[in-house]
C-alpha cells in the first residue's frame, strides 16, 4: 500500500437503514484502499446490510462484535485490523461527499486533517446527494489547542456545532508513534479527547472549510443519545490532559472552562436522575452537597424552563437553515 492510500473505519451500532449509504461513498472514493466497518453487536440487519454494500473490489472488511462495545473500541478493532497508512472516521448515519479525498490528503503539513461538515435532516439527504452543497475555498489553516478546546464548549440553546465533530484524516505513523488510541472508558467525546491528546504531543491539525463531509441529523441517532455517567467521564479525561506536563497557562485556562462546562452538565444529570429515582429530597441532598452541583442545577433548572417556555411558543424561534455548516466560510462560491 502506498502513502497516500486511505483506510475508512466505521464503527456500527443498529445502523441497517444508513450503513450502505455510508459504505458506498467511501468505496466510490478513489483514494479508499480499504473500509473496515465494525458491527458493535447490533439488534437489526446492520452487519448483513454492510454485506451487501460490497463493490466486489476485495477492499471491503465487515467485522462483528457479540457484546456492545461502544465506539471507542469498535474504532479501535478496526484501526488494529487495517493497514493503510491514513485512517479516516465516518459515522454510520453519515456519508463522504465526492472527491472528498482528492482535496484533503495532498501535502505533508499535516498530522490529522479535517474538511467542513454540513449537516442535514434525514429528510433533506436527497438535496445533498443531488449537489446543493455549498462550494467554499479550501483556506487551510492550522488549529491551535487552545482554540481547539473552546471549539467545543456549546452553548445553551444553540444547534451543536463544537469542533469535536471533526471527521479528521489521521495519519497512522503520529498513532503509532504516539502510542494514541481512542479511550474505550469513553462513550462521548471519544473524538475531542483522541484529538486533544494528539495535539498536546506536537500533532498538527489541519483545518480546510471546503466541504466533504455530510453529517445525517436524526432524532434517533446513537450519537446524540449519552448517559449522565458519560459526562463524568468526559469531564474526567479533561482532568487527565490537565495533569500532562508542560502546559501553557491559556492551555490550561480553557481545559478547565471545558472541565466544568461538561462536569456541570453531570451535575444536572444527575439531579434529575436522582429525582425521578428517589424523589425531590434525594435530588436536593445531592444539589446542597457541593457549591458547585447547587450553582450547576439552579443554572441548569432555569434554562430548561425557559426552553419550555421557548418550545410553547412564548419566545419567538429563529428558523433554521436547510443546509446548516459546522465551519463558516467567508469565501463562499456558487453553489453547484
Amino acid at each position: 500500500m502506498s502513502g497516500t492510500d486511505v483506510c475508512v473505519i466505521i464503527a456500527a451500532r443498529n445502523a441497517a437503514e444508513t450503513i450502505t449509504t455510508a459504505i458506498t461513498s467511501a468505496l466510490r472514493q478513489p483514494e479508499v484502499a480499504e473500509v473496515v466497518v465494525v458491527d458493535d453487536a447490533s439488534t437489526d440487519a446492520t452487519e448483513a446490510m454492510a454485506r451487501a454494500a460490497d463493490d466486489g473490489s476485495g477492499r471491503l472488511l465487515v467485522l462483528r462484535l457479540d457484546v456492545n462495545r461502544g465506539p471507542s473500541f469498535a474504532r479501535n478493532m478496526a484501526i488494529r485490523n487495517s493497514r493503510s497508512a491514513l485512517i479516516s472516521i465516518l459515522d454510520a448515519d453519515d456519508f463522504f461527499l465526492p472527491a472528498r479525498f482528492a482535496n484533503l490528503v495532498g501535502g505533508d503539513d499535516w498530522d490529522l486533517v479535517a474538511d467542513n461538515i454540513v449537516f442535514v435532516e434525514h429528510a433533506s439527504v436527497r438535496d445533498v446527494l443531488s449537489g446543493s452543497v455549498a462550494q467554499f475555498d479550501a483556506d487551510p489553516a492550522l488549529l491551535g489547542f487552545a482554540q481547539f478546546i473552546a471549539g467545543n464548549i456549546s452553548s445553551r440553546g444553540a444547534r451543536r456545532g463544537e469542533l469535536g465533530f471533526l471527521k479528521p484524516v489521521m495519519r497512522r505513523a503520529m498513532l503509532q508513534r504516539h502510542g494514541l488510541s481512542y479511550d474505550e472508558q469513553l462513550r462521548l467525546g471519544e473524538d475531542y479527547a483522541l484529538y486533544a491528546r494528539a495535539m498536546l504531543m506536537g500533532a498538527r491539525f489541519k483545518v480546510v472549510r471546503s466541504c466533504g463531509y455530510c453529517a445525517v441529523v436524526r432524532p434517533n441517532s446513537l450519537s446524540g443519545q449519552h448517559r449522565t455517567e458519560d459526562l463524568q467521564r468526559l469531564a474526567d479525561a479533561d482532568l487527565g490532559l490537565l495533569a500532562q506536563p508542560g502546559l501553557a497557562a491559556e492551555d490550561k485556562r480553557i481545559l478547565r472552562r471545558h472541565e466544568r462546562h461538561v462536569r456541570d452538565k453531570y451535575r444536572l444529570r444527575r439531579f434529575l436522575d436522582l429525582k425521578a429515582a428517589g424523589g425531590m429530597a434525594a435530588a436536593a441532598k445531592f444539589a446542597v452537597a457541593s457549591p458547585a452541583s447547587f450553582m450547576a442545577v439552579v443554572r441548569g433548572v432555569a434554562m430548561d424552563k425557559f426552553d419550555a417556555l421557548a418550545k410553547s411558543g412564548s419566545v419567538p424561534s429563529v428558523p433554521e437553515p436547510r443546509l446548516r455548516y459546522l465551519i463558516a466560510a467567508e469565501n463562499a462560491g456558487a453553489q453547484k
